[in-house]
């Protein structure tokens, strides 16, 4: 991080934390947080839907999913297809909880000598899905749906809120609406967590920036409990505890408290899980040996890149549609790097991207899933956004809402459809 002379921990001075005057009561403090998220919200749900309708249409018209198990991408309703794969797993720790095991399976190849088992996902998620059940008496399937709509609203008003405080309400507005169609957001309306992490992790950034150590650590501890990719989340922000402590600028005690919650959550998960299968190693073995994921210093990445290159299917979970969008993905990646740090970001902002990046690209998995995985990586849309923000509001109204239609395709259709989400 240090050869990087461009990047800085400052917060910018011209950039005002919150409206003029501190309302009084409730209701205003209500009305002036309408006044300063909606937009964001708004324009996020609108772009949003669009894509969803999109996608449903699509999958209505294809009628695939009837042919499919539900567990597998099927069901009797188009709208199931959004709780199968990873999304029954979820039903099932909601359901049941956990048994963490380590099965060997009799025969099994490599990368699948092990039965899967739920304590591979994370708790918080099924956790909120449950909960949710419980007190609205919904269904499972409509718990995890309302959890992953409401999670991706506060998403979106997060990315907005560290947007604004670098370049403007305007550029934040429309960095919202970016993530509302980038590639990969189908999940965000669907039984995943992805929606949930990203809400924690735009809010925990935005939390170091405006130097409130202990809730940005706490967040961060919370995030540690919905995904393992939470690990790129907690070494920015105790990165950028670590040089606030050098400067002595928020003091000592918050800093080194923002240090030590952050990777917490992760952490126990994780210690939990070792506990229960009798092997500190179990959770690592259980993803290594049941579901193939594991980092492998790009090795996957690269042989995937290779394959879609060349025209051939010689690697693991070749997909041919999401592999071909994936790569161009990948080769837009330098590009929107490049011009992150032009913009002379927070510390925090830079680190959390580019270690979502080396996790994402350096680990062996489904490569059609690299726009599912890079989703949480919002700060690569802020200078897209900057540079969208002098088109006029009905210019920006027929980009956005191309991208949206078009979204329901690429980021719907071809992840849930044509891949593995």
């Amino acid at each position: 991080m240090n050869a990087i002379p461009a990047v800085s921990s400052d917060v910018p001075e011209q950039r005002s934390e919150e409206p003029e005057g501190v309302p009084d009561t409730w209701q205003e403090r209500a009305r002036a947080l309408v006044v300063r998220f909606g937009p964001a919200v708004w324009c996020y749900a609108v772009l949003k839907l669009i894509g969803f309708t999109v996608f449903m249409k699509l999958l209505s018209f294809a009628g695939d999913y009837a042919k499919k198990p539900a567990r597998f991408g099927g069901g009797a309703n188009t709208w199931d297809v959004l709780a199968s794969w990873d999304g029954w797993w979820y039903q099932q720790v909601a359901q049941f909880g956990y048994h963490p095991a380590l099965i060997p399976v009799p025969g099994g190849q490599p990368g699948f000598s092990i039965e899967q088992n739920s304590a591979a996902f994370f708790p918080l998620y099924p956790g909120l899905m449950r909960l949710t059940s419980d007190v609205t008496g919904l269904g499972l399937y409509g718990a995890g749906m309302l959890v992953s709509i409401l999670a991706s609203l506060f998403a979106a008003a997060g990315i907005y809120a560290v947007v604004d405080r670098m370049s403007g309400p305007r550029a934040g507005v429309i960095a919202a609406g970016i993530w509302a169609i980038a590639p990969g957001s189908g999940a965000e309306w669907a039984v995943y967590s992805d929606s949930l992490f990203v809400a924690l992790a735009a809010w925990a950034c935005y939390f170091v920036m405006t130097r409130q150590w202990v809730t940005a650590g706490v967040i961060t501890l919370i995030a540690g409990l919905n995904r393992p990719t939470a690990a790129a989340l907690i070494g920015a922000v105790g990165l950028a505890a670590l040089v606030e402590l050098y400067r002595r600028e928020s003091g000592v005690l918050r800093p080194l408290a923002a240090m030590l919650l952050a990777p917490v959550g992760l952490l126990g998960y994780v210690a939990w899980v070792g506990w229960r299968t009798g092997e500190w190693g179990g959770y690592f073995r259980l993803q290594h040996d049941a579901w193939l994921h594991y980092f492998d210093w790009g090795q996957g990445t690269w042989h995937s890149i290779r394959g879609v290159l060349l025209g051939r299917s010689d690697y693991p979970f070749a997909f041919p549609v999401p592999d071909l969008l994936a790569t161009l993905i990948v080769f837009s990646l330098p590009v929107l790097i490049v011009l992150l740090i032009r913009l002379r970001p927070p510390l925090v902002l830079t680190a959390y991207t580019l270690a979502t990046i080396v996790s994402v690209l350096g680990s062996l998995g489904i490569f059609g899933n690299v726009s599912r995985y890079l989703l949480p990586a919002f700060p690569l849309f802020i200078a897209l956004a900057v540079g969208m923000r002098k088109l006029s509001w009905p210019v920006l109204a027929a980009v956005l809402g191309t991208g949206a239609v078009a979204s329901g395709w690429y980021a719907g259709y071809v992840l849930f459809e044509l891949g593995v989400p």
